[in-house]
């Protein structure tokens, strides 16, 4: 578009209208571009992110977190992306990974300060051999709260006296409810590919979060537990404790509401 068609727009136009013009002459020069999306990773640096970089790389344009026999993990470990706190928001991008590798995609969580790059707080769950690929768990917190498959509400701690350890330690740190199905977890499994590269997206709006896979909803959480659900917190992609492995993500785009 060029610069002397924008004045003249401006002169005779009103300014949203413009705008309006503009973002659609954008997708018209470049159809994968989504209103409102940005990209979080440049596929060139770690430019806006901060992990150990014993563990995370930039490869073949891909965000890549490997584990080598020579460099084992005592701690699961995050790549953090310091381009401001998750609320609500949507995230989309594609993940591919090894039969033995277990990752995630952390949101809403808040950095642990006794150990480096670790986090606590929300997990979309993604492992190499698809057990719990699309899950809803919580990093050193509440544990699972969505299997794959399933609506589930979430309620307080049935007792509220005690610490959070204590009723994990006594299976009595919140209450859930599932209240629907989106299919089982193994039909739902048949959609993702192992060994290949995979579609995520995750829509986290208010109280519910949703977590799908190459466009498929794989769970759904409505988190009522005032006491211990997060509203806000950092975004963080992580490799886990166990034996060697390699994920990679690429195209990753943000979109705050």
């Amino acid at each position: 578009m060029g610069e002397n068609l924008l004045k003249k727009m401006r002169q005779i136009l009103p300014l949203p209208f413009v705008l309006l013009t503009i973002v659609w002459a954008i997708a018209q020069e470049d159809p994968s571009a989504e209103y409102g999306f940005i990209k979080i990773f440049d596929g060139k640096t770690l430019k806006g992110w901060e992990g150990d970089p014993a563990y995370w790389k930039v490869e073949n344009g891909n965000l890549v977190g490997e584990v080598t026999p020579d460099k084992p993990l005592k701690n699961n470990t995050f790549i953090i992306w310091r381009g401001g706190q998750t609320t609500d928001f949507e995230l989309k991008g594609e993940f591919r990974l090894t039969e033995s590798g277990n990752s995630g995609i952390n949101y809403r969580s808040v950095e642990i300060d006794s150990v480096p790059f670790a986090l606590t707080g929300y997990q979309a769950d993604i492992d190499g051999n698809n057990r719990y690929t699309g899950q809803n768990y919580e990093e050193r917190g509440r544990t699972t709260l969505a299997y794959r498959g399933q609506r589930v509400k979430v309620y307080s701690p049935r007792n509220q006296t005690k610490s959070l350890k204590e009723n994990v330690k006594n299976n009595a740190w919140t209450a859930t409810k599932v209240t629907g199905s989106l299919g089982t977890s193994e039909s739902l499994k048949e959609h993702i590919k192992s060994g290949d590269w995979n579609e995520v997206h995750l829509v986290v709006k208010g109280n519910k979060l949703q977590h799908y896979v190459n466009g498929i909803l794989m769970s759904e959480v409505t988190d009522n537990d005032t006491i211990n659900r997060k509203l806000a917190g950092v975004l963080g992609i992580q490799v886990h404790v166990g034996p060697p492995m390699k994920v990679e993500y690429r195209n990753l785009r943000l979109k705050q509401l």
